[in-house]
């Protein structure tokens, strides 16, 4: 069973709609018991970091997390939900993540040149690094998934199991062991989203 974390942030309905659809049992929860209990927890997350890292923290679940994370459990944080998995963040000041994947969160305006839209909205092919990571062993690389973000983990080189090209190289997707993110959200990628998902949701 899979347990979506709920700290209001985020859109939850898609993504159980979407494990739902692979047959995958989820739940969407806040609650310390059935997180504890979940075999695999995603984080989502949708707008700023300060405000989603605070949410954590009032809620009591920035150290749950970190610390079912460091008990091995199978975790994956989708877009500002991966940004959360980073040391800090630069999005309005400097603020501290969950520290579970080595790196920092920095504008894409300061990567890419200018004149390109920010935020990066649409469809872009993954490029495969460090090897081909678990979670992608269902799709190829060159497959399109779809983003939409401002800001990008960054000085996470040996942790990138993708990127993609916005005028440079942008991480896609990071993986430190049993912690995943994707920068993209699967849940609005279609068939290869889906497939990522039903990926991560067999792992141990």
């Amino acid at each position: 069973m899979t347990a979506i974390i709920d700290y209001g942030v985020g859109n939850l309905f898609s993504l159980k709609s979407s494990l739902s659809y692979i047959g995958e049992e989820a739940i969407v929860t806040s609650n310390e018991k059935e997180i504890r209990s979940a075999g695999r927890l995603i984080l989502p997350g949708v707008g700023a970091f300060a405000d989603a890292a605070s949410k954590l923290q009032e809620s009591g679940m920035f150290e749950l997390i970190q610390k079912e994370a460091r008990s091995g459990k199978p975790l994956m944080g989708i877009c500002l939900g991966m940004q959360m998995l980073f040391d800090k963040s630069f999005e309005y000041g400097e603020h501290a993540g969950l520290g579970l994947v080595h790196g920092e969160v920095r504008p894409i305006s300061q990567a890419i040149p200018a004149g390109l839209k920010i935020p990066q909205i649409g469809w872009n092919a993954l490029r495969f690094r460090n090897g081909v990571s678990p979670i992608f062993k269902y799709i190829s690389e060159d497959d399109f998934v779809y983003f939409v973000h401002s800001y990008y983990g960054t000085l996470c080189d040996e942790h990138t199991i993708a990127d993609t090209e916005y005028g440079a190289y942008l991480t896609a997707a990071v993986q430190d062991g049993n912690v995943y993110g994707c920068q993209f959200h699967p849940e609005k990628s279609g068939p290869v989203g889906l497939s990522i998902l039903r990926a991560f949701c067999e792992l141990n």
